[in-house]
């Protein structure tokens, strides 16, 4: 199977084409862009097309990361794996970024429960826990700072992600405390995801910074 990974959930902007028979990315592309996904996304994707030595008409599946993250990149992620899929025939899979920071962990450490924990800013973590399989053992889910020390009651494994420190003062070597993605992962998860889970909508766990206002609205004529 050929797959088409898209990650716009955070800072960077990644495109990358993946051979799950092989477990290969054959070619990717993109870079901590910070904003502007819209405008570099199709390009980043067709970079890893002539890379690859593949075609839009090859892939099979598309696979991209819902969050937790930025609104708009989430937004534009999504988006694009959606028309994709449409104007392919082709399904299109989500993939949190929780569970791609988990499977980076367990590349690390194997055969270990993960708390992914990322930094959601106003005292809040973004959090859940994975089994040693990559099953997820709790849902993802905002918590406030102050209870974070309960998502450690009875937990035996590894953190990883941006809010590690808020968690441990002794984090494990070569696991991640930050929380950006692998592509390759984040292509493996799609591979391995079931399309019969519906087409993917984006994983936000809190509202938007940005509200209408409403009651400042100009009455139309």
């Amino acid at each position: 199977m050929i797959v088409l990974a898209i990650d716009t959930a955070g800072t960077g902007c990644f495109a990358a084409v993946y051979d799950s028979g092989d477990d290969r990315v054959l070619a990717s592309a993109g870079a901590d862009i910070g904003r502007g996904h819209a405008e570099q996304l199709m390009a980043f994707i067709d970079q890893a097309l002539a890379g690859s030595g593949r075609m839009l008409a090859d892939i099979d599946r598309i696979a991209v990361t819902i969050g937790p993250g930025s609104f708009t990149g989430i937004r534009v992620g999504v988006a694009a794996a959606r028309g994709f899929a449409l104007a392919l025939g082709v399904p299109a899979v989500g993939v949190s970024v929780l569970a791609a920071l988990a499977a980076s962990a367990r590349q690390v450490h194997p055969a270990q429960a993960v708390l992914a924990a990322m930094d959601a800013k106003r005292d809040e973590l973004y959090c859940q826990v994975f089994e040693a399989d990559g099953t997820p053992r709790t849902e993802a889910r905002i918590v406030e700072l102050s209870d974070a020390p309960s998502l450690l009651t009875g937990f035996d494994g590894i953190i990883c992600g941006s809010a590690t420190h808020h968690l441990t003062s002794e984090p494990v070597p070569g696991v991640s405390q930050a929380d950006a993605c692998d592509i390759a992962v984040i292509a493996r998860l799609g591979a391995m995801a079931d399309p019969a889970l519906g087409k993917p909508s984006p994983l936000y766990l809190r509202g938007p910074d940005v509200k209408s206002q409403a009651g400042f609205a100009v009455a139309r004529a």
